[in-house]
Parts: structure tokens; C-alpha cells; sequence
């Protein structure tokens, strides 16, 4: 999604002279176009991530929209305070954006990854959490985030790819039909359900959410999750600070009766080994051998 994303800026900068870009020193061979488009308005503020989001609240300020990219973990978990102090109480318009949400820097391990980044920043206040599908997804969320005269957080990671067209990016979306059991997944790793078998994938419905915080649930997706009367959730973040968290109480305010639940979520690291993004959503049950298993014995 990284290329998707500087495409996608590299046009808006053309179009709308208030906007600015903003590196924490990173960036190399997919930024270089992005500084040549911005020209001035592009800054280099170095590894300094809690300066670079008080800057970028005082460029908003002074009403410029100022783009924030870093690694997921640098850019959010780092500069949490300044975000929460600078930029949300104040609700100015500054949008962050994270590469490689989740297990997505892989063998870097921990430190480069983020499994908690959609729970911290949902719950600030005035902020809204963009988790694209699909590199096509990309284009369209920036638009709607330039569009937002609000804080907001844009999760990139590697695209999902689909051989069928999916809807246009919005909060909800049906991906799939079915009445087995419904499954609502957030971000690229929902494409897991789709290498799933063939007979276990055949009867389940498919949702993804894209947009953070939720205020409300489809009526159509309530409808068929009381009709399957089973739910599964997966999302490459900790369930406790995330979709499931969220979701399950949406689901208690609207349900008129008891469903059975599986919440398929990161664990973080059970074996104590670090690997590839693939590595680690096997190990999790978000993929693989590990998926169908819990699966399976869900349904």
C-alpha cells in the first residue's frame, strides 16, 4: 500500500496548496517523488517523532493540513502524547499515516510492529482510524481523509488482493454472502478468509470494517449475524483494545438474542520467535493451518 499511498499524495499535492508531508527520516525509494511534488512544503523533521506531531499541530494550526508518515509504532505510539495533547483536544487537522500496521515489518520484531495502534488512537478524542482493504482502497481513503477536517490515522500495510471487484471504500462493506456464520474482519488480513478451503469457506458471509470509531452497525449485518446466530472476528491488533472490543459492545446494545463468538486475534508472540508477517499470523490462528482449525471447530 506504501506505493499506492505516494501515488495517491503525489496527486492531491498538485491540487490542494495547504497541504504539507512530514518524514520521520523515512520513506527511501517510495518518498523521493513525494519531496520532488511538495517541494518546500515537504519536510524531513528526522527521528524526532514527538517534535515532528507538535510542528505538524502547529503548521494545522495556522491552516495547513500536514501529512505525518512513519512506521506504524514511530509515528503513533511514540508521539502518543503529543497526538493526544497537540493534535486531538485541540481537533486539528493533522493525518498521520503508518506503514506496516500489525505484524507487517516482520522479522524486525516488536519494535517495528503495531498490534495496538487502531485501540489507542480510536478512543481520542475527535480522531478516525482508516484501515484500507486493498491497495485500491488507498487512493480513496486519502481522499476522504483530505476531505476530514478532523485528526486522522491511516493504517498502510501489504494490499489484499480479491480476483472480484469489491465496493468503494467505506466504513462497511459486504464482500461475500452467506449464512453459515458471519465474519467481519478489518484490514488486509480478512483476504486470509479467502484462501480458507473450499467447503469451509462456502456458506460464510464476509464483512470488512475500514473506518474507527464504530457508532453503529448496518442494519443488514445485524440482520444476517441473528439470522447465522455465529460471529467470527479477525484482525491483526489485540482483540482487547480492538474490533472485537468494540464490535462485541455494538452487539450486546442490538442482538435480541445470545450468538456464539470467535475472536480471532494477534496473541503476539507465543512461540518467542520473530518471523515473517506470514510467520506470525500463522502462529496466531490469523492464517494457515491454524485458522482452519479454529475454524473448523467453531462452525
Amino acid at each position: 500500500m506504501r506505493n499506492e499511498f505516494a501515488a495517491a499524495i503525489i496527486e492531491a499535492a498538485g491540487k490542494e496548496q495547504h497541504l504539507a508531508f512530514m518524514t520521520g527520516d523515512l520513506g527511501y525509494m517510495a518518498l523521493e517523488k513525494v519531496q520532488t511534488a511538495f517541494g518546500e512544503r515537504f519536510i524531513n523533521a528526522g527521528v524526532a517523532e514527538q517534535n515532528m506531531v507538535t510542528m505538524a499541530a502547529s503548521m494545522a494550526y495556522e491552516g495547513f493540513q500536514p501529512w505525518l508518515y512513519s512506521i506504524s509504532p514511530f509515528v503513533t505510539l511514540r508521539p502518543y502524547e503529543q497526538i493526544r495533547n497537540d493534535v486531538c483536544i485541540h481537533n486539528l487537522p493533522v493525518k498521520i499515516v503508518g506503514n506496516g500496521g500489525g505484524y507487517g515489518y516482520g522479522i524486525m520484531g516488536a519494535t517495528h510492529h503495531n498490534l495496538e495502534d487502531i485501540g489507542a488512537l480510536r478512543l481520542l478524542p475527535n480522531m478516525k482510524v482508516y484501515v484500507p482493504y486493498s491497495g485500491e482502497d488507498v487512493a480513496q481513503a486519502v481522499e476522504q481523509m483530505i476531505k476530514d477536517n478532523n485528526p486522522n490515522y491511516l493504517r498502510l500495510n501489504m494490499g489484499a488482493k480479491l480476483p472480484a471487484e469489491i465496493p468503494a471504500f467505506e466504513q462497511w462493506r459486504q464482500l461475500k454472502k452467506g449464512t453459515k456464520a458471519i465474519v467481519i474482519g478489518t484490514g488486509p488480513v480478512l483476504e486470509n478468509i479467502f484462501k480458507l478451503p473450499a467447503e469451509l469457506l462456502e456458506g460464510l458471509g464476509v464483512w470488512a470494517l475500514s473506518i474507527f470509531p464504530v457508532a453503529e452497525l448496518p442494519k443488514e449485518l445485524i440482520a444476517q449475524i441473528s439470522e447465522a446466530g455465529k460471529v467470527v472476528f479477525i484482525e491483526e491488533h489485540y482483540g482487547e483494545c480492538g474490533m472485537r472490543e468494540t464490535l462485541s459492545h455494538q452487539l450486546l446494545s442490538v442482538l435480541d438474542k445470545p450468538v456464539k463468538v470467535l475472536s480471532l486475534a494477534a496473541k503476539g508472540y507465543p512461540s518467542g520467535k520473530y518471523g515473517s508477517q506470514t510467520f506470525h499470523q500463522e502462529e496466531n490462528n490469523l492464517a494457515g493451518d491454524g485458522l482452519v482449525k479454529e475454524l473448523t471447530a467453531f462452525l
